[in-house]
């Protein structure tokens, strides 16, 4: 699945993570001050100013609410350029391999430009902020602000939506092609093998339909994950700085940076729960497409041998199917009693925490707007496997199927879940017995 795309799969994702770390921590400790020596954004109108923290100390930048630095910024995506490029360049040169102009470089634009996109969502977080104020100022005060101030902020807006659409249309077309690439990787490694895999129970339906499966579940999937990240690094140290309005909790009292804790702890509640309720779907997920197969295999040879797909064979093999997923219905039935109640009651969590603060008038309309908002998605961020549990479920079941598949290639023992007791071909002869006995 990964060595036939990238080049030595866990060396590569580990190194990458590892940089990632090494990355943010010289930013942190030296990489911003660097940026008054180093950047190149004089050059294109992008001068580089230091933040308010360098300048006034950390009680400024404390009590800074979050804005756009263009300086800044610059800076930061050409650090960001140099990181990628040094990576990628020295994978592409240590490690050759077929496909490392698409595993390689495209994962790393694609990152790239996520992380852009994540950008974009924050000066529109930004943006709500200045726009809900302007919205309490009038609304408190007639004609306190004037058409072409109002106008003018929905023309900025607009502006940043414009680019925000323009680069998601151009970023899901360039990943359906990446993922379109892995799994003609896929495909080419085990067509390769044919002559040794084509006698592997289901083999026709894993290089077919499970590697189609697992590149379109991964397209969505892994840029979920990716955005999740990035969405989280973004938006947590701004919740963190608008947390400062909220002064404290229902029933606690008094907590520093209150509403970060309330989305960890109630994020890792969720997903702790879901997971303990939903344990067992993976299993019934992946024994659900192997009892599938086996009624679909039966069929297929039944069109070419009349020895094949008898009667009683065919309700023995459809019945396993109805037992699983009938089983998988009752699972799936508290699981999403569970799941969907939680999320339902997240809506709440937030107005909840705000409350006393509401109360108390402790900040602007446009403030709440921003903290709602960042909290939104610092929440949304951390959930990640709650919103996306039964996709992972279905791409746990087809990896499961992959691995044996490739575990049967590399003659290795097969999981317990991949030796039924009873084969499809006893119970071929056990029909076939059954008729000549009738």
């Amino acid at each position: 699945m990964f060595k036939s795309f990238f080049p030595s799969p866990k060396l590569f994702f580990w190194s990458f993570v590892l940089w990632s770390v090494v990355c943010v921590l010289v930013w942190f400790l030296y990489g911003e001050e660097l940026g008054q020596y180093l950047s190149f954004g004089g050059l294109f109108g992008y001068a580089y100013t230091l933040a308010p923290a360098a300048v006034e100390g950390s009680q400024a930048a404390q009590a800074a609410e979050p804005a756009i630095n263009p300086g800044a910024d610059f800076w930061f995506y050409q650090y960001m350029f140099y990181g990628y490029a040094l990576f990628i360049g020295v994978w592409m040169y240590l490690s050759p391999h077929k496909w490392a102009r698409w595993s390689v470089l495209g994962t790393g634009l694609i990152i790239f430009v996520t992380w852009f996109q994540v950008h974009l969502d924050v000066m529109i977080n930004d943006w709500f902020g200045t726009f809900y104020d302007s919205i309490q100022q009038a609304l408190a005060k007639p004609n306190s602000i004037t058409a072409g101030d109002y106008y003018g902020q929905l023309l900025t807006f607009g502006k940043i939506a414009l680019v925000a659409v323009t680069l998601s249309v151009f970023t899901r077309f360039f990943v359906s092609h990446w993922i379109f690439r892995w799994r003609t990787a896929m495909n080419d490694y085990y067509t390769s093998l044919w002559g040794r895999v084509r006698h592997i129970e289901g083999a026709s339906q894993r290089v077919q339909e499970d590697t189609m499966r697992f590149s379109t579940i991964m397209e969505s999937l892994g840029v979920s994950l990716v955005d999740s990240v990035m969405t989280l690094i973004a938006f947590l140290p701004i919740l963190w700085v608008l947390s400062v309005h909220v002064k404290a909790l229902p029933v606690v009292g008094e907590v520093a940076h209150a509403l970060v804790w309330v989305a960890l702890i109630w994020s890792v509640f969720g997903t702790g729960l879901l997971a303990l309720v939903g344990i067992r779907l993976p299993g019934l997920e992946f024994k659900n497409q192997r009892v599938e197969a086996a009624y679909r295999k039966e069929l297929v040879y039944g069109e070419d041998n009349a020895n094949r797909a008898s009667p009683p064979v065919l309700k023995d093999l459809f019945m396993d199917v109805r037992k699983n997923y009938f089983r998988l219905y009752f699972n799936y039935l508290y699981f999403n009693v569970a799941r969907y109640s939680y999320l339902q009651v997240g809506v709440l969590v937030p107005y909840i925490a705000l409350g006393p603060t509401i109360i108390a008038g402790g900040f602007t309309l446009g403030v709440m707007q921003q903290i709602l908002r960042a909290f939104g998605r610092v929440e949304s961020s951390f959930q990640y496997l709650v919103n996306s549990w039964t996709t992972i479920v279905e791409l746990l079941s087809i990896y499961k199927r992959l691995k044996a598949f490739e575990l049967a290639i590399a003659n290795q023992p097969l999981p317990s879940i991949e030796q039924p007791v009873e084969t499809v071909e006893s119970k071929v002869m056990a029909g076939n017995l059954l008729e000549k006995h009738d």
